[in-house]
């Protein structure tokens, strides 16, 4: 059974919804789940005996790419964290009428990499309402579960 933990950062409740829906069908699978807001979320857990770490943010500004505010200081302090061949997956919410379209998730994707951690699939970018990508989030659960 694959210990996965997924953290999100959610501002208007979004990708808390997206977190859970992921986690629902990973447990359907079979995996043990934790969900955990990043305001109660230290880098160094991420390390601590998972078989596979989510990580999910939200996009804000027009200007510049911003984290929703709890996430900020979490996403700077991943540089601590010792995470190469960490087994993490990426995805977030957005709006595709603001020019950084989910570029928290594009940051989070970078970092990963630059860390040295082993991205399981590509990154899941709902535009929009989750309701409306429910089909879209559940392929990207059942492709993420056939690699943990």
């Amino acid at each position: 059974m694959a210990k996965t933990l997924i953290i999100y950062g959610s501002t208007t409740g979004n990708t808390e919804m997206v977190a859970e829906q992921i986690g629902d069908y990973l447990q359907e699978k079979g995996a043990e789940v934790t969900l955990r807001d990043v305001s109660n979320a230290r880098v160094e857990e991420l390390t601590a005996g998972w078989d596979c770490v989510l990580l999910g943010a939200s996009t804000w500004g027009d200007e510049e790419i911003e984290f929703q505010e709890d996430f900020e200081p979490f996403y700077h302090n991943l540089d601590q964290a010792e995470l190469k061949g960490l087994r993490v997956g990426v995805f977030g919410c957005g709006d595709s009428s603001f020019p950084h379209y989910c570029g928290a998730v594009d940051l989070l994707d970078q970092k990963m990499t630059e860390l040295g951690a082993e991205l399981l699939n590509e990154p899941l970018r709902i535009d929009g309402e989750p309701d409306a990508s429910a089909a879209d989030i559940r392929q990207w659960a059942a492709e993420l579960s056939t690699t943990i």
